[in-house]
């Protein structure tokens, strides 16, 4: 029997979670062994996944599950070096040689356990089969926007919290634009699920954009068209084939360009094509100023989605609930991909 241990999310301001009590219920019904954590943070009360039958555990108590218990989480552990010997499904951010990742590959290693990473969950098409992407692209989008207007009034972004829903979200946005002409907005990936949650909400705020994909990168840059943008939305997932989008000497030059939303925010990576800034941002300090006169800031929040935690849980739950389904019966499929993805990095760290 499958035992699937739903952790509590530690990271501040993380209160999404990837399966929602319906799905839990559905998984009973299959055969599975479900364990929730008790969470006073998570967007969806712990006493829905008691009422929907799964057996609920003290907050933070996964390390202590029964080995067989595969411990499902979204953001990253807590960073205290233990070895790692459960089986995880989570985001690890370690397969693209960022230095954390290596870290943490050297934990599993330890351990002797497994990470099934969620970015890397693919089907026979190589598709990944659940992502956050259309809320990260809406949710980053509003972010960015909201540093452009900070600057309009001659500061930077301040702190941003979680909203209830995407039009409360808007709604807001749309009173704090409104004494100001909207700026315009190039994405590049405007065609994936991140550019096309970017396009709408800059859309609903009257931001005119122009959308690049695959064709318009191709001829691998420079792209000087990104500085006669106002904003600047990244939301390829680079690798090694991934042009510089926006290269070192970029704050200096002439443009037009204020704020970089990096929605694919990947600043350690050896890959990142946004090659003003080397950490991410904060839901605290969510503008990193990059160049003075004229300013120049990045946005770069690598949790965006929880801006909006009910509707992004619920979309990526039922996205990924067949897939999660498949734990009990997948020889040749998703997981074992994924576990074998994990063994050729484990090996190389």
């Amino acid at each position: 029997m499958t035992h699937l241990w739903v952790r509590a999310e530690p990271r501040a301001h993380e209160r999404r979670v990837g399966l929602t009590p319906q799905g839990a219920a559905s998984l009973l019904a299959a055969g599975f062994d479900v364990t929730v954590e008790a969470s006073e943070d998570r967007i969806i009360a712990t006493s829905k996944y008691a009422d929907a039958g799964c057996t609920i555990a003290p907050e933070g108590s996964w390390p202590d599950a029964p080995d067989n218990a595969i411990i499902f989480g979204l953001k990253e552990l807590p960073d205290d070096g233990t070895p790692l010997h459960h089986r995880h499904i989570m985001f690890g951010h370690a397969f693209k040689d960022q230095s954390a990742g290596r870290i943490l590959l050297d934990r599993f290693k330890a351990g002797g356990g497994t990470l099934l990473d969620l970015e890397y969950l693919t089907d026979d098409t190589r598709r990944r089969v659940a992502a956050f992407g259309y809320w990260a692209g809406f949710a980053g989008a509003a972010v960015t926007l909201k540093c452009w207007i900070a600057q309009q009034q001659d500061g930077i972004c301040p702190p941003v919290s979680p909203y209830e829903t995407a039009d409360e979200m808007t709604q807001d946005l749309s009173a704090a634009l409104a004494p100001y002409t909207p700026p315009d907005a190039l994405i590049i990936g405007a065609l994936g699920r991140v550019g096309t949650g970017a396009s709408d909400l800059l859309t609903r705020m009257g931001v005119s954009v122009t959308g690049w994909d695959m064709a318009e990168t191709a001829h691998g840059g420079p792209f000087p068209e990104i500085l006669r943008h106002d904003l600047f939305i990244n939301c390829i997932l680079a690798n090694a084939q991934t042009p510089a989008f926006v290269r070192p000497d970029a704050p200096a030059a002439m443009r037009d360009l204020r704020v970089i939303g990096d929605i694919a925010c990947d600043p350690d990576s050896p890959f990142n094509p946004v090659q003003v800034y080397d950490t991410t941002t904060t839901w605290e300090a969510p503008a990193t100023r990059v160049h003075d006169t004229p300013p120049l800031d990045v946005m770069a929040i690598d949790n965006l989605p929880s801006m909006l935690p009910l509707e992004s849980s619920e979309d990526y739950a039922a996205q990924l609930l067949p897939t999660l389904s498949a734990l009990q019966d997948d020889p040749d499929g998703i997981w074992a991909r994924a576990a074998a993805l994990f063994a050729e990095h484990r090996n190389a760290a």
